[in-house]
C-alpha cells in the first residue's frame, strides 16, 4: 500500500498556528535546535532532511556551513519548504539519492511520523559517504508518545504502552499535531536496534532541555 501524506490536510495549520507558538524564531521550548546544532556541528558539502516537513531547520544547517536539501511526502508542507531549501517530495525509505554520496543526512522531530523508521534508517546507511554523518533528533521514546501525559511541565506521568510499540493518534493534548495525524512508537532499545541493523555505528547522544527531556538526539556514522 502507497503511504499516506497525513500532512498534507494539516499543512496550513502547521506553518502559520503550530510553528509560531511552538516553534517561532528565537523559541526553543523542547531544546531541538540546541541538541542538533550539537550533534551535527559545523561541515561542508549537503544536508539532506528526510521528512523536511516545511523546512524551518534549513537556517540552522546553514548556519553550521551545510548546504540544506530536504525530501518529504508532503506536497503541501513542501509548498512552504521551496523557500526554504531545495526540495523533492519522496518516499523516506525509498529515498532518490544514489548510494555513498552524501556527508550529512538528518532527520528532526519526523521519525514517529514514519511507520517504517528502520526502513529510512537504512536508506540514510545507504546514501552516506562512508565518512558521512547521520543525526537523528526526536521525542524522546521514554517520555513522549500515547503512554505518556505531559500535562505537568514539571512532570510525566508514564500510562501502560510503552513496550508495546504501536501506531497511535492518543495524546495529551489537542493542540499539537499528534491527535491530528497519529504517533508511531518504538521503544528505546527498538529504537537503537534499528540503528545498528541498518549498519550504523552510534557515536554520541544528546537530550532536551527540562526535568523530563521531550527529545533525544543520536549521533551515528556508517558502520565501517
Amino acid at each position: 500500500m502507497a503511504p499516506v501524506a497525513a500532512y498534507d490536510e494539516i499543512a496550513d495549520w502547521y506553518e502559520r498556528e503550530f510553528l509560531p507558538r511552538d516553534a517561532g524564531p528565537g523559541r526553543d521550548p523542547l531544546g531541538v535546535a540546541h541538541v542538533l546544532r550539537d550533534l551535527l556541528g559545523p561541515g561542508r558539502g549537503p544536508c539532506l532532511e528526510i521528512g523536511c516537513g516545511t523546512g524551518v531547520r534549513a537556517d540552522l544547517v546553514r548556519g553550521l556551513g551545510r548546504a540544506p536539501a530536504g525530501i518529504d511526502l508532503s506536497g503541501a508542507m513542501l509548498r512552504y519548504a521551496r523557500g526554504r531549501l531545495p526540495v523533492a517530495l519522496a518516499d523516506a525509505a525509498r529515498l532518490p539519492v544514489p548510494g555513498r554520496c552524501l556527508p550529512a543526512v538528518i532527520t528532526v522531530m519526523a521519525h514517529t511520523d514514519m511507520p517504517d523508521y528502520p526502513a529510512v534508517l537504512r536508506e540514510a546507511a545507504r546514501v552516506l559517504r562512508p565518512d558521512g554523518v547521520f543525526v537523528h533528533v526526536g521525542v524522546h521514546p521514554c517520555f513522549c508518545g500515547g503512554f505518556a501525559d505531559r500535562g505537568d511541565p514539571g512532570a510525566v506521568v508514564i500510562r501502560p504502552g510503552y513496550i508495546d510499540g504501536h501506531w497511535t493518534t492518543s495524546s495529551w493534548t489537542d493542540q499539537g499535531v499528534r491527535d491530528k495525524v497519529g504517533a508511531t512508537h518504538l521503544p528505546l532499545p527498538a529504537l537503537l536496534h534499528a540503528f545498528l541493523d541498518a549498519g550504523l555505528e552510534l557515536e554520541r547522544f544528546a537530550e532536551g532541555t527540562g526535568p523530563t527531556p521531550a527529545v533525544l538526539g543520536i549521533r551515528a556514522r556508517p558502520s565501517r
